[in-house]
């Protein structure tokens, strides 16, 4: 079980949708103020050379206990239920996210954002914003290696996005997703040694397709999506804008079916994984 970078005096628990997070977003002023940008000079941390910083003490732990050091693909879920975890890759990204934040809470849904420790040092609102919005929020190390890494060099992929996730959102996450869906490049095995969980995804709405237009990347997820999925898009990394074009009919076209979209660790909290495994490879 993780316990080596917080206080010990946070118990982990499974943080669903803490109550202070459902009253914060003033209509307007939220929307207002997190589209500002911090000055290039104001970011205490440098994207180039990413150090760990001592995180106050976070005001919630997104922590799934029963599924520590597991990969986790989708769920089982119990007969009746249509639940949905919709999660977002690459993050935080200017206006992109935004633009999804407003969609989500269009139709009420909650979703899972794994983030990039530099894009985060550079848009702290933004991920502010994600978390004001009762939103999840994951680990995607801090600069998105495809290559092998060391232990070392995993560490410092991994273990400075926590600590500066803890900062600047008090949200301790131990949800972890590998750059690519790679589980083998070395910081999917350090994240997992270290307690993580391991969230991959099975859908994919192959949204980083260059030449695919924005109607196949919902067909992907409409044809795919079976209770207990966990679907992959991003809304950071480059230009996401057929991502958002698609992301309103996914989500009429989901909810028609009767879906109800929930975080990672809401969906956790209803079963056993399915295809998940105890690993440390």
């Amino acid at each position: 079980m993780p316990s080596s970078r917080f206080p010990s005096r946070l118990v982990p628990v499974v943080l669903l949708l803490a109550p202070e997070y459902r009253h914060r977003r003033a209509a307007g002023a939220a929307s207002l103020e997190y589209r500002h940008r911090r000055a290039a000079g104001a970011a205490s941390l440098q994207a180039s050379s990413p150090t760990a910083p001592t995180p106050p003490v976070p005001r919630g732990v997104l922590n799934t206990p029963a599924f520590a050091g597991t990969v986790v693909r989708q769920v089982r879920l119990p007969a009746g239920q249509k639940l949905i975890a919709l999660t977002f890759d690459d993050g935080p990204w200017p206006v992109t996210t935004e633009k999804v934040l407003d969609i989500l809470h269009q139709y009420n849904a909650r979703a899972t954002f794994f983030w990039i420790g530099k894009n985060l040092a550079r848009y702290p609102r933004i991920a502010q914003r994600v978390v004001e919005g009762g939103h999840a929020v994951g680990n995607h190390t801090w600069s998105h290696p495809y290559t092998p890494v060391s232990p070392a060099a995993a560490a410092r992929e991994v273990d400075p996005t926590a600590a500066l996730i803890a900062r600047d959102t008090q949200v301790s996450t131990w949800l972890f997703r590998p750059p690519g869906g790679n589980l083998k490049t070395g910081v999917a095995r350090y994240a997992l040694s270290k307690g993580y969980t391991v969230v991959m995804w099975s859908v994919s709405s192959a949204d980083t397709d260059p030449k695919a237009p924005w109607t196949a990347f919902a067909d992907n997820v409409l044809k795919g999506a079976r209770p207990g999925s966990i679907v992959l898009m991003h809304d950071g990394g480059g230009n996401r804008s057929r991502t958002v074009e698609a992301l309103p009919v996914i989500l009429a076209g989901l909810q028609q079916q009767g879906y109800r979209f929930v975080s990672v660790p809401e969906l956790l909290a209803h079963s056993e994984p399915l295809g998940g495994q105890a690993t440390s490879r």
